[in-house]
C-alpha cells in the first residue's frame, strides 16, 4: 500500500495557525511580486477566485467580500512543511517528497495494519501537532492514493483519512473523477483524451493497454496501470538532482539602470550556484533573460535571452555570477525598463567525477574550499551574511506589502500574547 499525505490549502492553513479568527473568511495568498493568486481558501473559490489570476482584475470581489490578502510567505511555510515531514517520517519506513505540501508514504510489507484508522489517526496527528489541516488518502497505488487523498478534501465526513482499495469502491469513485484530474494526465493529454470520449478516470481505465500506448505511449500506460491497482510509478524515498535550475523574478518596479539590473541577475546567478552545490552538481551552460512589462505597451518591448557555455563545469559562485553578468550585457536595451530577469543553469552533471583540464584543478579547489566555507557561515547565520560583492547590498526587488510575520523562524516575529 501507498498513502499520500496532502496538505488542504496549505498557504491559506499556515497564516491561519496564527490567526484563527480568519476561519471560515476567505483568504488568499499572492505571489512572491503581490502580483497573481497562488493560494485560496474554500471560501474564497466559492466566490470565483482563479488560481493564477492577477489581483488587480479583483479587486472588486476583494472589498466586496472583505477578502483577507497575504503576500507569499515562503520562510514561514517552508517551516511547516519541515515540521509535517517529521511527523510523516515517524508514521512510515519511508517517504518521498512530491512537493511542498504533499508526500507520499511507503507502506508495502506492513501487514495487520487498519489502514483507514491509520489514515485518519495520521490526519489527526498532524493537525493537532502542527495545526494544519492534512488529508491522507492510502491505496495499492501512488495514482489511487492521490485520488482518496483528494476524496477527503471533498467530503469531510471522511476526517480526514480514506483507505480506498475494495474493487467496487475503485469503480465508484473514478467513474465521477474527472480525467483532467487524474495525476499524470497533464493539460495536452486530457483535451484529446475527452475528443475520444473519455471523460472520467473510469472511462480511461477501460480503454485497451495498447490503444492507451499508442496515443499516449509508456507515460500513459503507467497511469492505466495505477489506475487498475497495478504499482508501475516507482518510490524514490531519495530525490533526483535537478536537471536545470532556474531563479527569476519579477521586480515590483521597472529597472532602467544596467548596473541595478544587474546587481539583481547576480543574486539570482549566486542562488542558482548554491542550489547546485545542494544537490552536489555542477553545471557548464548559463542562459540569462530579461524581459520588460508586456502590459506598457507604450514603452520600449524587450525579451532577450542568451545561452552561454562556461569553460568548465562548475558550481562556484564567482565563475557563474561573472557568467550571468557578461551575458546580462550582451541582451540588456538601453532605454527598456525590465520587469524581471532570470538565471537558467542547464547540462547539469554530478559534482564527483567530473574532468577538468589540468590547468584549472588548482583553481577549482580553492573556490571548493572558498564556497564550502561560505555555506557554512549562511547555513549556521541569518541567510546571505556572505555574497559576492557584485550582488550589492540591497535585496531584490518584489513587493510583499502584506507579508505576515514569520512566527516560527524569526525572534523579532515571534508572536505576543497578552493576558
Amino acid at each position: 500500500m501507498f498513502a499520500l499525505a496532502d496538505c488542504n490549502n496549505f498557504f491559506v492553513s499556515c497564516e491561519r495557525v496564527f490567526r484563527p479568527d480568519l476561519n471560515g473568511r476567505p483568504v488568499v495568498v499572492l505571489s512572491r511580486n503581490d502580483g497573481c493568486i497562488i493560494a485560496r481558501s474554500n471560501e474564497a473559490k466559492a466566490l470565483g477566485i482563479k488560481m493564477g489570476e492577477p489581483l488587480f482584475r479583483i479587486r472588486d470581489i476583494v472589498q466586496r467580500h472583505n477578502v483577507e490578502i497575504f503576500s507569499s510567505n515562503m520562510t514561514l511555510y517552508a517551516d511547516f512543511s519541515r515540521r509535517i515531514r517529521s511527523i510523516l517520517r515517524e508514521s512510515a519506513p519511508q517517504i518521498e517528497v512530491y512537493s511542498i505540501d504533499e508526500a507520499f508514504l511507503d507502506l508495502r510489507g506492513i501487514d495487520n495494519l487498519n489502514f483507514d484508522a491509520y489514515a485518519k489517526e495520521l490526519s489527526v496527528r498532524c493537525r493537532r501537532l502542527t495545526g494544519i489541516p492534512v488529508s491522507v488518502g492510502v491505496a495499492p497505488t501512488k495514482t489511487l492514493a492521490k485520488i482518496a487523498a483528494q476524496l477527503c478534501k471533498s467530503y469531510p465526513k471522511l476526517r480526514g483519512g480514506c483507505f480506498m482499495h475494495r474493487a467496487e469502491d475503485v469503480e465508484k469513485v473514478l467513474k465521477k473523477f474527472p480525467i483532467e484530474d487524474v495525476w499524470g494526465i497533464g493539460r495536452r493529454s486530457a483535451p484529446r483524451l475527452k475528443e475520444a470520449g473519455i471523460l472520467t478516470a473510469q472511462d480511461f481505465r477501460m480503454r485497451p493497454e495498447d490503444w492507451v500506448m499508442r496515443r499516449m505511449g509508456v507515460v500513459g500506460v503507467r497511469t492505466w496501470r495505477e489506475l487498475h491497482g497495478i504499482p508501475a510509478i516507482g518510490f524514490e524515498s531519495v530525490s533526483d538532482p535537478r536537471q536545470s535550475i532556474c531563479n527569476s523574478r519579477s521586480f515590483s518596479t521597472e529597472i532602467y539602470d544596467i548596473a541595478e539590473l544587474s546587481e539583481q541577475v547576480a543574486k539570482f546567478a549566486a542562488m542558482t550556484a548554491e542550489k547546485l552545490r545542494e544537490q552536489h552538481s555542477v553545471c557548464s551552460r548559463l542562459t540569462v533573460f530579461a524581459a520588460t512589462n508586456r502590459f506598457h505597451t507604450d514603452d520600449i518591448q524587450q525579451c532577450g535571452h542568451i545561452c552561454l557555455p562556461l569553460v568548465e563545469p562548475t558550481d562556484s559562485t564567482i565563475d557563474i555570477v561573472r557568467t550571468a553578468r557578461e551575458a546580462l550585457a550582451e541582451i540588456f536595451v538601453r532605454g527598456a525598463g525590465y520587469k524581471k530577469a532570470g538565471v537558467i543553469a542547464s547540462d547539469i552533471i554530478p559534482r564527483q567525477g567530473c574532468h577538468v583540464s589540468m590547468f584549472s584543478a588548482e583553481h577549482n579547489e580553492r573556490h571548493s574550499r572558498l564556497m564550502q566555507a561560505i555555506d557554512q557561515i549562511n547555513r549556521t547565520s541569518e541567510g546571505g551574511s556572505v555574497t559576492i560583492a557584485s550582488e550589492g547590498i540591497s535585496a531584490v526587488k518584489a513587493n510583499s506589502h502584506h507579508r505576515s510575520p514569520r512566527y516560527t523562524t524569526c525572534w523579532d516575529e515571534l508572536p505576543e500574547v497578552r493576558i
